[in-house]
């Protein structure tokens, strides 16, 4: 049940993401969840290193919608450049 739960959070961190990130974004499904994941993840390395989260403790939602809106701010200047 963790990893259904890990998916469908991923789902909805990159769709909240890609709505608030200006312009349009060629990603699919697949990789709109895994911007989700990925945002969860550097939003609770960021907050551990901070001191807003202790170890084992994941970030929150909008922790980790402004993980994954920085993740699509960096891969679209990688892009761009």
């Amino acid at each position: 049940m963790g990893v259904l739960s890990m998916i469908v959070l991923g789902l909805a961190v990159g769709v909240v993401a890609r709505f608030l990130y200006p312009g349009k974004e060629n990603m699919g499904f697949v990789m709109t969840i895994l911007l989700g994941i990925a945002g969860s993840f550097l939003a609770g390395v960021v907050g551990q290193y901070f001191g807003l989260y202790r170890m084992g403790q994941g970030a929150g939602f909008i922790g980790s919608v402004v993980g994954a809106f920085v993740l699509l701010y960096v891969v679209g200047r990688l892009r761009k450049g």
